[in-house]
């Protein structure tokens, strides 16, 4: 089996394809397409995202310190492109794409109603990078969908269709392989 080695580059694939929303100080509302974006604490709960400076939302969420995640699935995969490829500097993506914005409970920027997952984030540090800034920000609120509660109250997010991209292209989560724990679970 042979092996090459490349220049470095961003090999970490799959991500989630999500799409942020944004809304500025005089109430208009943008959505942008972001795949590099991640968990990365617990407690206090914490994401990040890195949008390039030149992006639309960036001065938004840069001036107001909000955004919401918006997790994306199988329904949105087509809105979720179309956010990633056109400005909201031209087009009302929200109207364009037939897209309910959600009033939050935390934060003044709007979620995406048809979004399975809506994860307000309020910005506490910004970190230029190079060619994207990441905005390190604090969950203060989730807003999830009632269609993916099952009858014991719990969050089936997994049965929601989610969307993964990878090198350009957009994949569904696949077949389950295994639950946390199980490689060292005993055998009956």
């Amino acid at each position: 089996m042979g092996k090459q080695n490349w220049k470095p580059g961003n090999m970490l694939n799959p991500v989630p394809a999500v799409m942020v929303s944004v809304t500025d100080e005089n109430g208009r509302s943008n959505i942008i397409t972001v795949a590099w974006t991640g968990t990365i604490c617990t407690n206090p709960p914490m994401v990040s995202i890195s949008v390039r400076p030149s992006r639309y939302s960036y001065d938004i969420i840069d001036r107001t310190g909000e955004f919401v995640i918006n997790l994306t699935n199988q329904e949105l995969v087509k809105a979720c492109d179309y956010c990633g490829v056109v400005s909201g500097r031209d087009v009302d993506k929200f109207k364009e794409m037939k897209l309910t914005p959600l009033p939050m409970q935390q934060v003044k920027a709007v979620g995406i109603a048809e979004s399975p997952a809506n994860i307000e984030c309020r910005v506490v540090e910004k970190k230029a990078l190079g060619s994207h800034t990441m905005f390190i920000a604090e969950v203060v609120g989730v807003t999830i969908d009632d269609r993916y509660m099952n009858e014991t109250g719990k969050f089936e997010i997994n049965e929601s269709g989610l969307v993964m991209y990878s090198h350009g292209e957009y994949f569904s989560l696949g077949e389950k392989l295994g639950k946390f724990g199980y490689s060292i679970k005993k055998k009956s």
